[in-house]
């Protein structure tokens, strides 16, 4: 082995201390002549063995392995320069147009992301705004709300407890002299005048002088001389009595009502009445007794599924009907069942401020109740503003019948029918108001009156007649009235 024999030879030269190359010819054993080189390791003392020469071998291949490994990512990265170097070189070959037009497109694209993300965020902020602002609403509501049950909660139990200190509370009596009181005095008699409990007694009956409203005539009009069917022409109108104020400002206006033909559960005396200042009308009082209503005590509050409108509401044979806000419907909601049992709409009748009484109010659509049923009092486009009259059914609330006036609706403060007569006031704030104008259906004919009418608060926004009570209801600027009136004899 040539390697072998070189290593031993050097081995033998390092041994004796050579420390420069020498150069030896000789002849080999096969007579060849051969030359021999000989260098002086600078590091090794003494020739490895032949396994270390083998180990050394294999390390310089894995040096030239790791060196090739190295090279290989030298050149490419030298390939990947060489291409960024060409793409450089091509930009440069590029137009200086074109180049900007690329970027003044990236712009573009940029600029719309931007405005959509921009756009995206208001929208984000307004929602959440407009969540914020019906949480509050929703909020500020069961506030409110909480507030009207305590109230009512607290009404009931002080009209429960009175109702039980008057049921134990036993008056004494005094002596008998009622032949000699006044025959409006009679029951006082009975009384000690000097004890406290005729004092809280005789308080009652100051308020309740309106509590035989369905008696009697305390406004000391004259006596009625209707003709046997109950009916007759308007003849005069009675002082406005007082019976109840409404106590906040959503009672400045409103309307209230007893029903002339009651079913069960309900009775004569059974009394409803709605506050409707205000954009969300659909609470209704009920007050069973007359009492009640006169000491604000209802006795159930009803929410009406849809809001009405204005003061032209009625009650009749166990439902109240009232018109819809901001539409001609007429909607019929039974009281007992608490249910809407029909709802029509009125044929081009005027609504939401087209066609109002004078004192405004959405007063378009006036319904009425008479002796010979429902009536809703109105206008239209093709009536040019005068008064038209409809006769409706009040099961399924079809219109019957109608008649067109020559008075304009906008003219007078208010309209109410008696006997199938429609009567209109002139004013809804004078004092010295009259009942200025009849319109029979029964004869197609209209004339001038001059029936003398008090407006004692200056404000009246609701005229109701009740064809059981013989009267008219009537809602004063916060205050509840009732008229006494005269009918002529047929």
């Amino acid at each position: 082995m040539p390697a072998v024999q070189l290593l031993l030879l050097a081995c033998l030269a390092w041994g004796a201390g050579a420390r420069t190359a020498q150069l030896q010819k000789a002849s080999d054993q096969s007579g060849r002549c051969q030359y021999t080189f000989t260098v002086a390791s600078p590091n090794e003392s003494s020739c490895p063995e032949p396994s270390q020469a083998m180990s050394a071998i294999q390390d310089l291949q894995r040096d030239s392995s790791t060196q090739r490994a190295d090279l290989e990512a030298t050149k490419a990265r030298l390939s990947s320069l060489e291409g960024l170097l060409q793409r450089l070189t091509g930009d440069q070959a590029a137009s200086p147009w074109d180049t900007e037009r690329g970027v003044q497109r990236e712009l573009g694209i940029l600029r719309r992301e931007r405005d959509q993300l921009e756009s995206q965020a208001r929208e984000l902020e307004v929602a959440y705004t407009n969540l914020l602002r019906d949480k509050s609403a929703l909020e500020e509501e069961k506030r409110q709300l909480g507030q009207e049950i305590e109230d009512l909660a607290r009404r009931l139990e002080s009209s429960s407890q009175e109702v039980a200190r008057l049921r134990s509370t036993q008056c004494p009596q005094a002596q008998d002299t009622s032949q000699h009181m006044p025959q409006g005095s009679r029951e006082v008699s009975r009384w000690n005048l000097e004890t406290v409990d005729f004092q809280e007694l005789k308080s009652a009956l100051t308020e309740v002088p309106a509590s035989q409203i369905l008696k009697e005539s305390p406004s000391g009009g004259p006596k009625k001389e209707e003709g046997g069917n109950g009916c007759g022409e308007l003849v005069w109108v009675g002082e406005p009595i007082t019976l109840r104020t409404a106590e906040t400002i959503t009672g400045k206006y409103g309307v209230w009502m007893r029903d002339p033909k009651p079913t069960f559960p309900y009775s004569v005396e059974t009394t409803w009445r709605v506050d409707t200042v205000g954009t969300d009308i659909r609470q209704v009082f009920e007050y069973e007794l007359i009492s009640q209503f006169m000491q604000g005590y209802p006795s159930k509050v009803h929410v009406l599924p849809t809001p009405l409108e204005s003061t032209g509401a009625v009650v009749y044979k166990g439902s109240l009907y009232f018109q819809g806000s901001g539409s001609r419907t007429v909607i019929r909601y039974e009281l007992n069942t608490e249910t809407v049992k029909a709802q029509k709409d009125i044929p081009g009748a005027g609504y939401h401020g087209q066609f109002p009484y004078s004192w405004g109010g959405y007063t378009d659509i006036d319904l009425a109740v008479d002796e010979t049923g429902l009536w809703v009092i109105y206008s239209t486009e093709a009536a040019k503003g005068a008064i038209v009259l409809s006769k409706l059914n009040p099961e399924n609330l079809e219109v019957e019948q109608s008649w067109e006036t020559n008075i304009r609706k906008q003219s007078v403060a208010n309209a109410f029918i008696i006997c199938g007569t429609l009567y209109t006031v002139s004013s809804y704030s004078s004092s010295d108001a009259t009942v200025n104008f009849a319109y029979d259906t029964s004869t197609r004919s209209s004339k001038a009156l001059s029936i003398p009418f008090k407006n004692h608060y200056k404000y009246t926004s609701m005229i109701d007649y009740n064809p059981r009570e013989k009267k008219l209801f009537a809602w004063d600027n916060l205050n509840m009235v009732i008229y006494d009136i005269k009918l002529s004899k047929i």
